[in-house]
């Protein structure tokens, strides 16, 4: 018996096998080999109506804590910022939601224009001359930014810092095993963090592509050597790419103005909810150099008018990733992007603008400087770790304590509603029992005093 919505009828599926030539669904799947099948039938619950289905699933995710619902200190490549109600309201206009990633591109002025305002905002934010609309998240425009420095110089390989998120590092490995690209990671400063120098130049090299920092870095910190990282790549021919959290842009330099030639980073916090860690928006931009501009992954919008100047229209004028313009020359795989939350992205700039980025950056930065001077005073913990300036994030280390780790410290931060940093042992054994924790202006002075007191408590020292 079919289901009235989905043509799975006998008849139908005969049709199909008889179509790819197959006699069975066994014979179709007769590839898989059989110690892997599953040797029984699946252990479904009987058939529920609409109303049990919704409340089945409702019993389900009222198991979930999410972030609005309690203090959270957790960032780590998505941070918890004010969506304002009119960046909501406005991406959920049909207009947007139907042509989010226009196939038709020139039938949908509106979108295109949306996204030509995003790319001139992104640029300019970066101090770079082109950016393109937009990529999945951080992680995949770092790889496609390691790939696009192997195509533009010929060689195959890319140097990374140690002090990187594993996540983004593991999807960039991944996108360099096709191609056999070879990433080399770069040690570090014990005491402050920055890029080992002499480590850097010592791998530099007639092979090397691409040299990429972030700034600020995963764990917070600023790298403050970014002219002289990119003077080393680019003595060697290499490409200088850089890793930004935008909002950190409304405070430091952009990193057009330090060298970068490519620069890749998360726009999740340009108007774009946590929504439990997606979707995300990957941020891609480089110099206005016909070499770069050609090997640049995903779409770019461009602007012009008709042919008696009246009117102006909007159109992509390169689509460098489309496998069925391109074929085997197209430079990414990148297909449905995250066009919807670029333009999330774009509406949100707009609304803050220069000043009120400045604004927000230096509320970040100040909530994290405060946090770091209140945990500093609790004996046993040490924030930060590294002797240098940083953003909105921070680790926080307690090895001079009885606790036993940062798990165990985040299990009764959460039984008194508080949602610690994320342990970072796992990544990086060397440094210890330390968390990475983030502020933004979410955070007031007495959200870090209630971290401060409960620590404290925990920590055996009470008031």
């Amino acid at each position: 018996m079919g289901h009235p919505y989905i043509p799975n009828t006998r008849e139908i599926r005969e049709q199909m096998l008889r179509e790819i030539g197959v006699a069975s669904i066994d014979e179709l799947f007769a590839d898989i080999p059989h110690q892997i099948r599953l040797k029984r039938k699946l252990k479904l619950p009987p058939a529920m109506s609409e109303l049990e289905v919704k409340r089945h699933v409702q019993a389900i995710l009222a198991k979930n804590k999410p972030f609005t619902q309690m203090l959270s200190f957790l960032g780590g490549g998505v941070w918890p910022h004010h969506v304002p109600a009119h960046v909501r309201s406005l991406v959920q206009r049909s207009e947007f939601l139907t042509s989010y990633t226009p196939y038709q591109p020139e039938a949908s002025q509106g979108m295109l224009q949306a996204l030509f305002e995003y790319q001139s905002m992104i640029a300019e934010l970066v101090g770079l001359e082109v950016a393109n609309s937009s990529m999945y998240d951080w992680a995949t425009a770092l790889g496609e930014a390691a790939l696009m420095c192997a195509r533009v110089t010929g060689r195959q390989k890319f140097i990374v810092p140690k002090l990187i998120s594993k996540d983004r590092l593991s999807v960039l490995r991944n996108y360099a095993s096709g191609p056999g690209l070879e990433v080399v990671e770069v040690g570090y400063d014990r005491r402050t963090g920055q890029l080992d120098l002499r480590q850097l130049r010592a791998e530099l090299g007639g092979d090397v592509a691409g040299v990429y920092i972030e700034n600020p870095s995963y764990l917070g910190f600023l790298e403050t050597q970014g002219d002289e990282i990119a003077a080393a790549a680019h003595k060697t021919g290499a490409l200088f790419v850089v890793g930004v959290n935008p909002i950190s842009l409304g405070l430091f330099k952009a990193p057009g103005a330090y060298g970068a030639d490519i620069v890749v980073g998360e726009g999740q916090p340009l108007g774009n909810p946590v929504s439990f860690g997606g979707p995300s928006l990957g941020i891609f931009a480089c110099r206005d150099e016909l070499k770069l501009m050609r090997q640049l992954p995903g779409r770019l919008i461009g602007a012009t008018t008709t042919l008696d100047d009246k009117a102006r229209g909007y159109c992509m004028v390169l689509q460098t990733r489309e496998q069925h313009i391109r074929r085997e020359r197209a430079t990414s795989s990148i297909c449905t992007n995250e066009a919807l939350c670029a333009v999330a992205a774009a509406i949100y700039l707009a609304s803050l603008g220069p000043r009120g980025l400045c604004n927000l950056a230096e509320l970040c930065a100040s909530n994290a400087s405060y946090a770091m001077k209140k945990l500093n005073t609790i004996k046993g913990l040490r924030s930060p770790i590294f002797d240098a300036p940083h953003f909105n994030e921070f680790t926080l280390n307690c090895d001079d304590t009885r606790v036993l780790s940062i798990q165990k410290l985040n299990a009764g931060l959460l039984k008194r509603g508080i949602q610690g940093g994320k342990p970072l042992r796992e990544e990086f054994p060397e440094l210890g029992k330390t968390a990475l924790l983030c502020t933004t202006e979410l955070h007031s002075r007495e959200d870090i005093d209630r971290l401060a007191s409960a620590l404290k408590e925990l920590l055996g020292e009470r008031r």
